[in-house]
Formats: structure tokens, C-alpha cells, sequence
């Protein structure tokens, strides 16, 4: 079995409830769509890099791991972190950082609400209590079943 098959499988344990299920797909790409654009919002040394800057460094992080597991599904997480980038860069150009930053932490209280209401309706802690690295696993999950859907293997 591949790495990338067990920590979705352990992932998928705890993700069993329909209700949950449905929850996630729309709570976990708002969650990390609301990280990118809070990290978006941390400022950077003037002429040293540009604003998104730290944003873009943990993509390119997370991307790393994900390459590790799944080039298949780094694709679809690079094409999602791609969209992100847009997003944010196009708030912060029409409302400022100010309101980017409302905007994000807006969205990450909403959706993580959610979260624990799925995992409330599902009677099990969510997967990070048992290991960070589920943080990470999220989206992944989430991008599987996308591509289950599309006919995709991962």
C-alpha cells in the first residue's frame, strides 16, 4: 500500500457520516483558502519580496510534501493553490490587506465552525488530534474524491 493510500484511508476512519462528509468538502478548501490569504496579509521587508510572498513560500512547501505522495494529486492542489493566489491577490487589490484580512479570518472561523459540527454529527474527533499531519491530509482527501468523481485515479 502507498503512503499517500494509508493516510487517506486513516483520514477517511474518521470522515465516515454523509452529513461530515458533505460538510468537508466545502469547510477544508475554504480553510486553506482562508490560510493563503492570511498569510497573504503578513507584511513583507519593503523591496525585498512582494506582498504574498510568505503565502507563496508555504505553498511551495506543501507542495513538496504532496509531490512525495501524490503527483497526481499535486496537480490539482497546485492548479487549487494557483486559483488561491488569484483570490487573494485580487481581494487585496480591490479592498486592501485590511480587508483580505477580514475577509480570511471570516472565512476560517465560519468554515472551522463547520468542521467541528460535522465532526460533532460524526461522533469522532477530528484526524489533527490525533496527528498535525492530518492538517495537510485534509485537502487531499477532499481532491480524491474530486477526482473519484471526474473518473481520475490518484
Amino acid at each position: 500500500m502507498r503512503p499517500v493510500d494509508a493516510l487517506l484511508d486513516q483520514y477517511s476512519d474518521d470522515h465516515r457520516n454523509h452529513t461530515n462528509q458533505v460538510i468537508h468538502l466545502l469547510c477544508v478548501p475554504a480553510i486553506v483558502w482562508s490560510v493563503t490569504a492570511l498569510l497573504w496579509t503578513v507584511p513583507v521587508p519593503a523591496g525585498w519580496f512582494r506582498p504574498g510572498a510568505f503565502a507563496g513560500f508555504a505553498m511551495v512547501a506543501a507542495l513538496a510534501w504532496y509531490w512525495r505522495l501524490s503527483p497526481r494529486l499535486w496537480v490539482g492542489i497546485t492548479l487549487a493553490f494557483i486559483a488561491f493566489a488569484w483570490i487573494d491577490h485580487s481581494i487585496a487589490a480591490h479592498f486592501g490587506m485590511r480587508g483580505l484580512l477580514w475577509t480570511a479570518i471570516t472565512v476560517f472561523v465560519v468554515a472551522w465552525i463547520g468542521q467541528f459540527y460535522g465532526h460533532k454529527v460524526e461522533g469522532k474527533r477530528p484526524s489533527f488530534f490525533t496527528d498535525l499531519k492530518f492538517l495537510l491530509v485534509g485537502p487531499m482527501w477532499t481532491l480524491r474524491k474530486l477526482y473519484q468523481r471526474m473518473g481520475l485515479s490518484y
